[in-house]
């Protein structure tokens, strides 16, 4: 096996949701967000390990991410999170998938398909109250749900809204969302129209304005051990940090002074210096701007990234460990004996926010599931085993 991998640890996922489940109470359910592959670890895993913890709903981006959570006999209720093109109602049909709708227009595709079929599609209308991507204004929320209701097949389960600021210090902006929403639900209600199914929340709603948390929340990011601030606060619930990535030194040498580093150029040996090398690249998730400034623990050390990151291989100053072998393992993100990088340090290196750190780890990282039973493999493929029982 390629030694750089991603180690899932499903332990992390289960205590997370776990977590979740706690904050909210039992009057409100979990959906686990796992679009994205799970944020980069891997669906199916983590969609089993996250139902088999206490979540009851999954929730995607679109409904091609549905597919392989239902070919592994996956029942529970998925939820299509972002609007859909029209060619796609009939995989959201056919898989039996609640979809979002944030415009009356896509409820024409969806009503059509579900009619062919002779089924019911449960439908989500989104509110826009201040996140300005996608859905219908507050004022226009009423007419809507009247236009909604022209398609039979088409069942209005639940009144949905996303905040935009949820993690910021000030709340005062996501309140006002979340009045806003409460004036939608209330006058619908007013005209006989009450969804059984109110939510908004986020991780970071969920964290940080627990009056949010309607009748479901819908965490991401804390699922994998992540906190939407991008940092850990007094007071805040301990979250456990699911994915390690790692690899092992394929050479060393020597590199005199004077001498320069990788493309570019960039880097010019200030001193007679030891270099390692590892076979991880911005191919694999490590960016390109971790060059000249990232760090890579080695030996329980933190040792710097010099030169320019490649597609394939990326080159430390291992001089600090001079006791350092050929097959030494790398720890990108995660820890090392004491030391420990975290997914918010690994991508704020890069300019970015753990988010997208860790969904850019290329599929042709194999994913290592850590759980009972042991360790078990999934490639770029849909080809995890132990879990799919």
């Amino acid at each position: 096996m390629r030694p750089t991998r991603a180690e899932i640890q499903l332990g992390a996922i289960a205590q997370n949701v776990a977590t979740a489940k706690r904050l909210v109470g039992n009057a409100v359910q979990v959906m686990a967000v796992v679009k994205a592959d799970a944020y980069g670890h891997g669906a199916v895993p983590v969609a089993k390990v996250a139902l088999d913890a206490g979540a009851t709903w999954l929730g995607v981006a679109c409904p091609e991410e549905a597919v392989p959570l239902r070919d592994v006999g996956i029942r529970a209720p998925i939820l299509v999170l972002s609007p859909t093109a029209p060619q796609q109602a009939e995989v959201v049909v056919r898989l039996g998938l609640d979809q979002c709708v944030s415009d009356p227009e896509q409820a024409n595709p969806l009503a059509e398909e579900a009619a062919k079929a002779r089924r019911e599609v449960r439908i989500h209308l989104k509110v826009d109250t201040g996140m300005g991507r996608v859905g219908v204004s507050p004022r226009e929320a009423r007419r809507a749900v009247e236009r909604l209701a022209r398609f039979p097949p088409l069942k209005l389960v639940g009144l949905m809204t996303h905040f935009a600021d949820a993690e910021a210090e000030d709340s005062s902006f996501s309140r006002e969302q979340l009045r806003q929403f409460g004036e939608v639900v209330e006058g619908l209600k007013a005209v006989g129209v009450s969804p059984a199914i109110r939510h908004a929340a986020n991780s970071a709603a969920l964290l940080c304005l627990p009056e949010s948390r309607l009748d479901l929340v819908r965490p991401g990011i804390m699922l994998y051990g992540c906190h939407p601030r991008g940092r850990v606060a007094a007071g805040d619930p301990a979250l456990a940090p699911a994915l390690r990535l790692r690899t092992e030194v394929s050479q060393l040498k020597d590199l005199v002074k004077g001498s320069s580093m990788s493309y570019g150029r960039t880097f010019v040996a200030p001193a007679d210096i030891r270099v390692a090398t590892l076979p991880i690249g911005y191919a694999d998730g490590a960016g390109r701007l971790l060059s000249n400034r990232g760090e890579v623990l080695l030996r329980g050390k933190r040792v710097p990234i010099i030169g320019r990151v490649c597609m394939d291989m990326l080159m430390l100053d291992a001089s600090r460990v001079p006791e350092s072998r050929v097959g030494d393992e790398a720890v990108l993100i995660g820890r090392q004996g004491d030391e420990e990088i975290t997914a918010d340090e690994f991508a704020g290196w890069q300019g970015t926010i753990s988010y997208e750190a860790l969904c850019r780890i290329g599929p042709r990282v194999p994913r290592v599931y850590m759980g009972s039973g042991g360790a078990c493999v999934e490639g770029a493929a849909w080809c995890f085993r132990s879990y799919l029982r």
